[in-house]
């Protein structure tokens, strides 16, 4: 977004000041409320002396800093410039409806007076606050917003992949669209074969996409190429990943695999989103919320555990106690994952090799953490840093990855999401010896992607402890 003086993380603030500011003081005409309705005036000389108390002090601090964290679960910050009126109504709704019932059952319940009029007028009062004031407040800044879209001070820059008739077909349809958004096509990228169109549009070849994405500022990838295999259009997506910039393409170009990814709306011209999955934005932030917080009480419990591990890996073969690899992960980003060593030293002097069963090259305690998977337990390391998520698909060395690629071209689309601890192939299929079976646990991926949720999390997790309670891990 290029503008005067505008940013996505500046843009999150002020809907997080403001919503700060709106709750607290729906919150403090509650408190008002509150005083007058259930008539506690023995208790306290005034409503000043009430408003002022220690304990009403520390609630004004801390419930409208426990909406804030409230409304980040919801998803409502994570996209603070695309608004729709809709949404934003409904979830400020049910967001602040969520807040009403656990404010009441945690600070208002002893506060109930027996007549059950009485108490649903508490907390109707304090819904019907809660849910105006934010609103009000969001709204004001949306309006806002709105406002410099339709003026074009702000503008969504976008760089459209392809030189070719289908290209130009899709700058006209944005550029002569009514809609508020102001989409600002800055140019075209010649993709390889591709032949020059003689206008007055900006063209760069497909070498300079790292520069272009860097120097133009680009807020968004849209691929229109014409006439291209799968296999090619893989080949893309590898290279744009890595920029962390959206990625969307028409839905007719992708048509085995538009299944998995979320469908989105450019001007009334459909586009299917291939950089975000197909989760709610409160499932991804509450997803996110489970990881984190699973594997940091995980790791304190299970640190005596952890220690003897580390010690026996050792005492029973030399080389260090801590595996490091580099994997690819989230938008194709390399990073080291982290295991308790399995193998002797030196197990890939000849090159990168998968493990198999009675693999000679796992040392004795290495084939018993293998079978219950706790040399896997490190990654919950990887996990709070964020590199890696509980279920998701497992990520694999840059080198298998090319040839699973080769095989099976829709493997590239794992990389909208942060790779597993465990996932969905790991359950059906297990470890995976050849190219042919990761091929096949590939598909399991895909499933997952199309069918992401936190319920399906859940289902796989479980099986995960059975698979390690059966010790059928290898």
């Amino acid at each position: 977004m290029r503008g005067k003086n505008i940013s996505k993380e500046l843009q999150r603030a002020k809907y997080v000041l403001m919503d700060f500011i709106m709750t607290s003081l729906a919150f403090l005409i509650f408190n008002c409320f509150r005083y007058y309705m259930l008539e506690i005036g023995s208790s306290y000389i005034n409503l000043s002396s009430f408003i002022f108390s220690d304990k009403l002090l520390i609630e004004q601090a801390t419930v409208p800093t426990g909406l804030l964290a409230l409304f980040w679960l919801s998803g409502y910050y994570n996209h603070p410039f695309r608004k729709s009126r809709l949404v934003e109504f409904t979830t400020t709704l049910s967001s602040t409806l969520t807040a009403t019932l656990l404010i009441f059952f945690s600070l208002l319940i002893n506060d109930t007076t027996g007549v059950k009029l009485k108490d649903y007028e508490l907390l109707l009062v304090l819904f019907f606050l809660l849910a105006l004031f934010t609103y009000i407040g969001r709204r004001i800044i949306t309006r806002r917003t709105l406002r410099h879209l339709r003026k074009r001070s702000w503008i969504y820059s976008t760089l459209i992949i392809g030189n070719s008739t289908k290209s130009r077909k899709i700058y006209n349809k944005l550029q002569n669209s009514g809609s508020v958004w102001a989409y600002n096509v800055v140019g075209f990228v010649r993709l390889d074969g591709e032949k020059n169109i003689e206008d007055d549009c900006r063209v760069w070849e497909w070498d300079e996409i790292e520069d272009v994405i860097a120097s133009q500022n680009i807020d968004q990838i849209v691929l229109a190429p014409e006439n291209i295999r799968d296999s090619e259009l893989m080949g893309i997506l590898k290279r744009l990943f890595p920029l962390n910039c959206p990625v969307k393409i028409a839905p007719d170009t992708l048509s085995y695999i538009t299944g998995s990814i979320r469908l989105d709306d450019i001007h009334g011209i459909p586009f299917i989103d291939l950089t975000s999955p197909r989760i709610s934005e409160f499932q991804k932030n509450a997803k996110r919320s489970i990881d984190v917080s699973f594997s940091l009480i995980a790791g304190i419990l299970l640190s005596p555990i952890l220690i003897i591990i580390a010690l026996a890996v050792k005492f029973t073969s030399p080389g260090p106690v801590i595996f490091k690899q580099e994997r690819i992960g989230h938008g194709r980003r390399p990073f080291n994952i982290y295991k308790f060593r399995s193998m002797h030293q030196n197990a890939e002097k000849n090159g990168p090799q998968l493990s198999h069963e009675n693999d000679n090259r796992t040392t004795a305690l290495g084939k018993i953490m293998r079978k219950y998977r706790i040399d896997e337990l490190p990654q919950l390391w990887n996990i709070i840093k964020g590199d890696m998520s509980l279920v998701g698909p497992r990520p694999e060395r840059a080198y298998f990855i090319d040839k699973i690629v080769k095989r099976a071209p829709y493997y590239g689309l794992i990389f909208q999401v942060r790779p597993g601890l465990t996932s969905w192939g790991m359950v059906k299929h297990g470890y995976a010896s050849n190219v042919d079976e990761m091929v096949a646990r590939a598909r399991y991926d895909l499933l997952y992607l199309n069918n992401m949720s936190l319920i399906t999390d859940f289902k796989i997790m479980i099986h995960t402890v059975n698979t390690i309670l059966n010790g059928s891990g290898m």
